[in-house]
């Protein structure tokens, strides 16, 4: 097969604190690997890429790198040769709204009109009306982790306070662009069966135009670590961002409950904390701010051993497009409990403990019963490693990607526009 030149889009890719940085290094990576001529195209923040990708920065605003209206209005007021997307950009943020995939997506597509020489375009999960105009000039892969409807629905379920309500509707405001966009494309990857049912039902999209493939990890970052002693009561959970959706209140709830079996039990998070907010203050309504410490900006091998220096992985998370903690956990073989909730299932097989969301009394259960009966779970945590392995490994999963991407060129060659 001839080796291609292929535009990998991405709105915003931090390299740490979720899934999309992770994402965009990986399947980058992976396709420069198989012999392709790769380029990231990315708002900010912006990705760590392996030497053989590309990066191509089309800055925006940014205005989410602060929160004060003041330097906001510096940024606007000091970006040279303002066009009309920049003051959309602005006055869409100063009303509470998140423009940055829409702008992005029209960025994008101006790029891609003065470099028309790409093979391929691949997009992760802007669905932005740019992606419209692209798809006539190119062979087009969407990448839609799992729809965003589902973020803004445990959002709302998260409080009734009318102003909080408002303001998540406005963020959310994006989400009729998505809608509008989602079912346009001709060619959908999602990384689970549970993500193609919720796009196809929260999206109203075709099921045929959605192929389910797998998110990869690097197996060979994400090890076990013998030479590393396990702490014997500590707990690990990662939550890359502080809302409702990755369920942490479950687990602090879980390990106040256990303090008084266990005097020495402790959380690390994987994650940060909103200053002052809802984390924060329940960490101090349970007495536990001795026994939680936040660790960010961690490189994998740092994850890794954050792993190994564990004894139990929690993801407690209400809802995963795909949860890369869970195979992350696998990968490193720490006895895992996780919630039976959306992809995760289909995710561990038979390798994890699964419990009911929110059941705060079922997770102690779980990890009472694990620390009770540990040789065993560290068995099962073995298989799960090599379950990772067969079923999560990068080279199988590029080549998935490359038959759809074939497929698609020869598609669109073939269309009749």
């Amino acid at each position: 097969m001839s080796k291609l030149k292929i535009a990998i889009l991405s709105y915003r890719s931090a390299p740490f604190g979720g899934g999309q940085g992770i994402y965009i290094h990986d399947i980058s990576k992976a396709l420069a690997i198989m012999g392709h001529e790769v380029e990231v195209i990315s708002g900010p923040p912006y990705p760590n890429l392996s030497e053989n990708v590309s990066l191509t920065k089309l800055p925006g605003l940014d205005l989410f790198q602060t929160f004060s209206f003041k330097k906001r209005l510096n940024i606007f007021l000091n970006k040279k040769n303002k066009k009309f997307i920049d003051f959309y950009e602005f006055i869409s943020t100063l009303f509470g709204g998140f423009p940055e995939m829409r702008t992005f997506g029209e960025r994008a597509n101006n790029y891609l009109k003065a470099n028309p020489g790409f093979d391929i375009v691949i997009d992760n999960q802007s669905l932005s009306y740019g992606l419209i105009a692209i798809e006539k000039r190119f062979p087009l892969i969407e990448i839609i982790h799992h729809p965003i409807t589902k973020d803004y629905q445990y959002e709302l379920k998260s409080s009734d306070k009318f102003l909080y309500r408002l303001s998540r509707h406005r963020w959310y405001s994006f989400l009729k662009m998505q809608k509008r966009v989602a079912k346009k494309l001709n060619t959908i990857i999602t990384p689970s069966l549970n993500s193609l049912k919720d796009i196809s039902v929260d999206f109203n999209v075709n099921k045929d135009n959605i192929t389910v493939i797998n998110n990869g990890l690097d197996i060979d970052i994400f090890i076990p670590h013998p030479e590393i002693k396990r702490k014997e009561h500590q707990l690990v959970t990662t939550a890359s961002a502080d809302v409702p959706l990755k369920g942490l209140d479950c687990t602090l709830k879980s390990l106040a409950d256990l303090k008084n079996n266990f005097e020495d039990i402790s959380l690390v998070v994987i994650g940060k904390i909103k200053k002052n907010g809802h984390t924060s203050r329940l960490i101090k309504k349970l007495g536990i701010q001795d026994r939680v410490s936040f660790k960010t900006g961690l490189t994998k091998s740092e994850i890794a051993k954050e792993y190994a220096s564990s004894s139990i992985a929690v993801v407690s998370s209400l809802y995963e497009g795909f949860g890369y903690p869970v195979i992350e956990a696998m990968s490193c073989e720490i006895p895992l409990v996780a919630t039976n909730s959306s992809s995760i299932p289909e995710l561990v097989d038979k390798y994890a403990t699964l419990i009911e969301p929110k059941d705060v009394t079922e997770l102690s259960n779980s990890i009472t019963n694990i620390f009770n009966n540990y040789e065993k779970y560290k068995e099962i945590a073995v298989r799960g490693r090599a379950y990772t392995i067969d079923n999560f490994n990068w080279l199988k999963i590029t080549e998935e990607y490359e038959n759809i991407i074939y497929k698609t060129i020869k598609k669109f060659k073939n269309a009749d526009f």
